[in-house]
């Protein structure tokens, strides 16, 4: 099989192919496509993939290139991973938020708009191409924001677009493991949207132990939820949020350390990345291990702010455990490819799963996988708070799509208006005013 990745420069890459790597079933991934449009950021990441294969004799081929029709010909699947502005560009959408006082994260609030504005287009006309050079591949969409591009790219591919994320299935193997149980037999109860969503239950053997979980405030205080919420919340909720929700239970706290921060995340990361890739042109430097090194403080240092909001101290250990989206999406394809059925809470379109929106509505959800694709799973209707979460940012959502429709100018403004984390219509104008100065990819939006 072919796997083509878009963004195939990009630093996340080496977790794929070595997940790829350890596959060794008939009917695996033997050649891989790296598409980029930075051919020095290919270079990189394909000496680190190099190192990543020596000694192995069975390695998926790996191809890098900078023409995107030549890396989608012949594509049984096609990974998305792309960045419309790079970490330069995110770190631009969170500063201009946070000087105007909302936040500026890049999938959450005023930068998750600003994001999906950017990529929208691109992403649309992926989609296009991927629909005409290879109508049979099946689209794997990690890009940000990843409900929302999914939703983008569907109205080409239909429901060979599935989107995938790490933080609900790390969130659930989190609870499991935190309750004695095995990760690989427990069933996360799971419903919202990307980055909006809430555990409502976890069943081992048909028993659902979340209420144990719930009443105990030392489970609760030993996992990093559970010290980012607090227990008061978690208790009055019933259910544990996605860690993007602290975003929306504590935004004036979240939106004060961003902007009392040194450096925003972007920044950092921006700053961290390049002296990867310019390390990397060096040609004695050793690509794998530099890689692995910065990598690792990445992990360490995600949700800084949010953690240090909350006094959850330093990520432990245990915490620094994803869900792995390169093994969400290695299993993915093995279900597909193989029929080898599994379940997985993945991005797709709604049809009946959540009642509170319609059919062609992208949710994250969990899903029963195997040749045909993934079939979303209905889950009980959300209390009316999470409804009223949901459908206001899938309002924003479908708005972001309007406005990278049509160029309007007016819908971008309303996209920022409507969003819960944006609270007035004078600032939305001038987040789309600031962010059309900072971005070229934005000059579309010149329609009424």
């Amino acid at each position: 099989m072919k796997l083509t990745i878009l963004g195939g420069g990009g630093f996340r890459v080496p977790l794929v192919y070595g997940a790829l790597l350890g596959d060794h079933a008939e009917g695996r991934v033997s050649r891989v496509t790296l598409y980029d449009t930075d051919a020095d950021r290919l270079t990189a990441v394909a000496r680190v993939l190099d190192e990543q294969a020596r000694g192995i004799p069975d390695a998926p081929a790996v191809v890098a290139t900078t023409e995107l029709d030549e890396a989608l010909r012949g594509a049984d699947f096609v990974f998305s991973a792309i960045r419309v502005g790079g970490l330069a560009g995110r770190a631009a959408d969170e500063r201009v938020a946070l000087d105007l006082g909302v936040l500026g994260q890049e999938t959450v609030g005023a930068g998750g708009i600003a994001y999906g504005l950017r990529t929208v287009p691109v992403a649309v006309e992926l989609a296009r191409r991927i629909a005409r050079l290879a109508p049979h591949a099946w689209t794997i969409n990690f890009t940000n924001p990843a409900g929302l591009v999914t939703e983008a790219m569907s109205r080409h591919l239909g429901d060979r677009v599935i989107g995938i994320c790490d933080s609900p299935v790390g969130l659930g193997r989190r609870i499991a493991r935190v309750l004695g149980a095995d990760p690989d037999r427990a069933w996360t109860d799971y419903a919202g949207l990307n980055h909006l969503g809430w555990v409502r239950g976890l069943y081992v053997d048909g028993r659902d132990e979340l209420p144990r979980l719930l009443d105990d405030p030392a489970l609760l205080g030993s996992f990093e939820e559970g010290r980012l919420f607090g227990a008061e919340l978690l208790r009055s909720l019933g259910a544990v949020p996605n860690e993007y929700l602290h975003y929306y239970y504590f935004n004036r706290e979240a939106t004060a350390a961003y902007q009392e921060a040194e450096q925003t995340r972007g920044a950092f990361l921006r700053d961290q990345q390049e002296g990867f890739y310019a390390r990397m042109r060096e040609p004695g430097t050793p690509a794998l291990a530099t890689w692995d090194r910065t990598r690792a403080e990445r992990e360490a240092t995600y949700m800084a702010e949010n953690r240090e909001v909350a006094g959850a101290g330093e990520r432990a250990e245990s915490d620094l455990e994803s869900g792995g989206y390169e093994q969400v999406a290695l299993a993915l394809m093995r279900a597909i490819a193989r029929n080898e059925r599994t379940s997985l809470i993945l991005n797709v379109r709604n049809r009946t799963a959540l009642s509170c929106l319609d059919a062609d509505a992208v949710v994250e959800v969990p899903c029963l996988v195997d040749a045909n694709g993934a079939h979303p799973v209905a889950v009980s209707p959300l209390p009316y708070d999470a409804v009223g979460l949901v459908t206001a940012v899938k309002a924003v959502e479908r708005t972001v799509l309007e406005a990278a429709e049509s160029g309007s100018r007016a819908a971008a403004v309303r996209a920022f208006a409507l969003h819960p984390l944006v609270d007035s219509v004078a600032v939305a104008g001038k987040l789309v005013d600031g962010y059309r100065e900072a971005h070229p990819q934005l000059a579309y939006l010149d329609r009424p």
